[in-house]
């Protein structure tokens, strides 16, 4: 499917008063580039509205909350009060917390589209991991399907041993596998039946505040009073990688004040951040510089794919490993934050890469 075709879902907000009435959505448009250039002229010629139009808009979302969003200053520009940051911040975290969903939605209407077009290319089915390298491979798809559905690391290995997919991502970390970790894996990999498909590596730590006012440098930082975490939920795989690490050190959960608060995605965590509602999170460095966050790199990861040995010989996985092995897909990686290649394209044994998978 040629991107020119391809369909991209977002978030839409609505708010509506006691009579019915509509407010324009370019709000959280206009109150975002208010924030980046602090000027109300350059921020409504960023959304494309004239000045007045933006001016407008803000005074009627003022009148709708019964409070200024923008504060203009004469000389001095323009700056979002304290509810015009609640706001933007709060558009912020829907759009990360419903990614995954969204784009898996986004998957899925594509497939059912190029299923009606004539000469539609080879179908790969693959069931990952949230991640931004993962993220990236429906944008360089142009010569067959991918249908990306987003799943929790078990979900994807579980969905590719019933034959619901034909490809599973997942991460394991590189130094600290836990007992835990490797029953939950080893029950869906078996060495003569799996390959695997090298991807990519990535950084994990802590996502604090710019210029990290609190000075938090490492776990054992979380323990200390005032410092507020922001959690993953309980099957994800950075909250598992978490918990190990936070047992080797001899940190006890309860002592983390924030520990039982979770969100769904790493730019989740990042936006709740970012918001000023907790001090610190735990995920990738990507996600911490896509909302301006200082990053405290703690550990890394593999980031790979496995599929059926029969799969390799499907006309849609050799384009896959063409694609990956490409200069143009290797660069948009290279760009991330926190990742690096990790002879991404590569097939290699299971036992490479994850010696404990059962026979």
């Amino acid at each position: 499917m040629s991107s020119s075709k391809r369909i991209h879902v977002e978030p839409a907000w609505s708010f509506r008063d006691e009579h019915g009435n509509r407010l324009d959505p370019k709000l959280f448009q206009l109150l975002n580039a208010v924030h980046q250039h602090g000027k109300l002229t350059e921020a409504a010629q960023q959304v494309g509205i004239s000045y007045r139009h933006g001016w407008n808009l803000l005074n009627n979302w003022a009148a709708f909350f019964g409070s200024e969003l923008v504060a203009l200053q004469k000389g001095k520009g323009a700056r979002l009060t304290p509810l015009g940051e609640k706001l933007r911040w709060a558009e912020q975290r829907v759009v990360a917390r419903l990614e995954p969903q969204l784009k898996s939605l986004a998957s899925e209407l594509n497939l059912e589209i190029q299923r009606s077009l004539a000469g539609a290319s080879p179908l790969l089915k693959l069931h990952a991991s949230h991640g931004y390298a993962v993220e990236l491979l429906p944008e360089y798809a142009d010569s067959f399907q991918l249908d990306l559905q987003f799943r929790s690391a078990e979900e994807a290995l579980a969905a590719l041993n019933r034959g619901a997919c034909d490809l599973a991502g997942f991460h394991l970390p590189t130094e600290t596998l836990s007992e835990a970790l490797i029953d939950s894996y080893s029950r869906h990999l078996k060495p003569r039946v799996h390959r695997v498909i090298r991807f990519i590596t990535r950084c994990q730590g802590l996502i604090v505040k710019p210029d990290n006012p609190l000075q938090i440098t490492q776990l054992d930082d979380l323990q200390r009073d005032g410092v507020r975490f922001i959690n993953r939920q309980k099957n994800a795989g950075t909250r598992a990688l978490l918990d190990e690490l936070l047992r080797r050190a001899g940190i006890a959960s309860a002592r983390i004040d924030g520990y039982d608060d979770e969100e769904f995605t790493h730019s989740a965590v990042a936006a709740y951040v970012a918001a000023g509602m907790a001090d610190v999170g735990f995920g990738v460095e990507a996600a911490a510089r896509q909302f301006n966050l200082d990053f405290i790199p703690i550990t890394t990861e593999h980031y790979m794919l496995v599929c059926h040995n029969r799969t390799l010989q499907q006309e849609a996985t050799r384009r896959l490993l063409t694609m990956l092995s490409s200069e143009a897909f290797q660069q948009a990686i290279e760009q991330l934050p926190g990742y690096r290649l990790d002879r991404c394209g590569e097939v290699v044994p299971l036992s490479e890469v994850f010696p404990y998978a059962g026979s």
